[in-house]
């Protein structure tokens, strides 16, 4: 038997972090500075995250070289957990 949410439970938290920044070349992800790279913040699950990277990168739309990444914190957190590799 599966175990679902009951819909007065907030459903679990997932963090993401959205960073970005100018990139050395388009086809990687290595930052030309470093101190430069922006952190967007930090979000409770994907969705979220996802508003906010969207912003970012329309906001830099018209810098090629900027890009930006959300990073499945609770990956990193929890590699072990089954909801490490959703979301």
């Amino acid at each position: 038997m599966s175990r679902q949410a009951l819909p007065d439970q907030p459903a679990k938290q997932l963090l993401h972090l959205v960073i970005g920044g100018e990139l050395t070349d388009l086809s990687g992800t290595e930052f030309k500075d470093l101190d430069k790279v922006e952190m967007v913040g930090v979000y409770p699950n994907y969705a979220t995250a996802y508003v906010a990277w969207k912003a970012k990168a329309q906001q830099t739309v018209d810098n090629a070289h900027m890009r930006y990444f959300i990073v499945h914190l609770h990956r990193l957190l929890d590699p072990d957990h089954p909801a490490a590799n959703k979301g």
